[in-house]
């Protein structure tokens, strides 16, 4: 686990300072951001008691995972990937919990973020539990998204070039088929899962 978190927050750390070098200094609302989405989380998961509501899980944890990658960056103004992944070590391993009422525990996690403007751990792992969503889980997903984002920024997201349908699929959908084609347990994931973007790109969004 601890070689896991080493790897994603350094990937965070790669992505934000492609989007702004100094990003340490700029002072970013993470929290803010990390409340946002628990909103637009508890809209997939369900909350409206005037209609039939199911969760939809694969939109839960990928609101969980946008949630993970604010939460790293928080976690990162403290100290260097290395330092910061004994920290968050100690506090998941402290922190195993088993499923609860995830609406609630959503609700708690998100006035946690608001009091403190920190990264509530304890509470992100309650809610892991809660989606029935593994570490293993969480470090595939979000390795994938992290590379997507570095991927998409790489060819010309920002200045408007960037294709994001290949083939009449979204470059997400061709994600998702591509990491689960990949060991996610190997130290390269993370460059096999880019170099295969890459080549199904040029392959089909290119020609």
């Amino acid at each position: 686990m601890k070689q896991q978190l080493q790897v994603m927050l350094t990937l965070q750390d790669q992505i934000n300072t492609v989007v702004n070098e100094n990003w340490r200094e700029q002072n970013f609302a993470w929290y803010r951001a990390i409340w946002v989405e628990s909103a637009e989380l508890l809209d997939h998961y369900g909350w409206k008691w005037w209609k039939k509501q199911l969760p939809e899980m694969d939109q839960v944890k990928l609101e969980l995972v946008d949630i993970w990658h604010f939460g790293l960056s928080l976690e990162l103004q403290k100290g260097s990937p290395q330092e910061v992944a004994e920290t968050m070590l100690k506090e998941f391993a402290g922190s195993e919990r088993t499923a609860g009422d995830f609406r609630e525990n959503l609700e708690s996690f998100t006035l946690n973020t608001l009091a403190t403007k920190q990264f509530d751990v304890a509470g992100f792992v309650q809610l892991l539990a809660d989606a029935e969503m593994s570490f293993a889980e969480l470090y595939q997903r979000y390795v994938g998204k992290n590379v997507l984002n570095r991927f998409r920024q790489d060819n010309g997201y920002k200045d408007g070039s960037y294709v994001k349908n290949w083939a009449g699929r979204e470059d997400n959908e061709h994600l998702a088929e591509i990491a689960g084609l990949l060991d996610s347990s190997t130290a390269d994931y993370s460059d096999q899962v880019y170099k295969a973007l890459q080549a199904r790109y040029r392959e089909l969004a290119l020609t």
